[in-house]
Formats: structure tokens, sequence, C-alpha cells
């Protein structure tokens, strides 16, 4: 499997960081990080308890004007068990999928028996190409205006079939099959979290 076709837990090269220079007043890392907390915040709890209604509408329509790839690059080095962190690890596997969507069905095909209750949470169309699986990873993200958990737990699921998938692939990088899983991990933790109320 193509190294470059995995997903990648490194920042991304992409412009608009200058978008929270301006919000933060300056790029101090800490005030970067606060605002970049405050848009995970918005983006999934709405803007409720946010006195600075400006900065809320800016970070409101971040992804319309600026694009997702401006807060992924602040959000990038935010721990998992955070609002951040999940976002950012949401924003790697939807990048991934669409990057390589052949080879995202391709894995979560070959996943499929090998983990039949994560298939059936992920939801994936039987048997999965490339545009169903963009289309429920699209699906999952849009989610995050509903149940957040929920949307944490489908994604848990695709990213454990895909990383089945990898590892019964013959010459498999362990490598990239176990960043997968560990991916899978990280947002099944994240939305046991969110059930119980413990995720900020």
């Amino acid at each position: 499997m193509p190294e470059s076709d995995a997903p990648r837990h490194h920042r991304p090269r992409v412009p608009g960081a200058a978008f929270f220079e301006e919000l933060t007043g300056g790029a101090d890392p800490a005030e970067v990080r606060e605002a970049g907390d405050l848009a995970a915040t918005i983006l999934v709890r709405g803007a409720r308890g946010t006195t600075d209604e400006a900065m809320t509408e800016r970070v409101l329509h971040l992804a319309d004007t600026e694009g997702l790839e401006t807060l992924a690059e602040v959000w990038s080095g935010a721990p998992a068990d955070t609002l951040a962190g999940c976002l950012w690890r949401l924003y790697v596997l939807r990048a991934w999928v669409h990057r390589s969507p052949a080879q995202a069905a391709r894995e979560y095909d070959a996943g499929l028996a090998g983990a039949p209750v994560a298939r059936v949470v992920a939801g994936v169309a039987d048997p999965p190409g490339p545009d169903e699986v963009k289309t429920m990873i699209d699906a999952v993200l849009r989610g995050i205006v509903g149940d957040f958990a929920v949307t944490l737990l489908r994604a848990a699921a695709f990213a454990r079939v895909v990383a089945t998938g990898r590892a019964s692939a013959s010459g498999a990088n362990h490598t990239e099959t176990m960043r997968m899983l560990a991916l899978s991990e990280q947002l099944e933790a994240a939305g046991h979290l969110e059930l119980r109320d413990s995720l900020s």
C-alpha cells in the first residue's frame, strides 16, 4: 500500500493561519490554541455561554470563508480526549477518504468479515465503492450538528473496519495498520466520554 495514501497525524501545510492571528491579536501559540478550542466548542456545542458574539460569528462561518483546513491546522496538536482533538481526527479520516476513496473502499471491504459489529455501526453500503465510502464519512461529519457521540462512534467503527482490512492484506504495512487502529480507539474512547458528558 502506498505510504502516501495513509492518514497522517502531522500538521497540514495549508493557508489561513492568519485568521487565528487576527482573532487572538497575535501569533502567541497559547492564544491560538485557545481560539482553536473555542472554535471546536462552538462547532460541536453551539454558541451557548460564549460572550464574544463577533468571534462566534467568525468561527461559525470560518469553514465557508477560510476552509476547514484552517481549523485543522490549529487542532492538529490537541489531545484525543478533547473536542478539538476529536475534530482533528475526524478531519484526518475524511481527508484520507477523499484523497484515496478507492483504497478506503478496498480496505473497508476487506475488513467487513473481521469486524461485523463495527460494520453495522459504521453504516457503509454493501458492497462499498469509493462513492459510498465518501458519502458515509461525509454523513458522519454532518452529524456533528446532531449527536456528537454517535458521530465519534460511527467514525471509530469505520476506522476499525479499515484497520481490520489493512491487517488482512498480504504485505500489510504494520505501522499504517496500527495508526488506523489507534485512530479508531481514540475516537471510540472519546465517544464514550461524550456519552458521559465528560468530553470538553
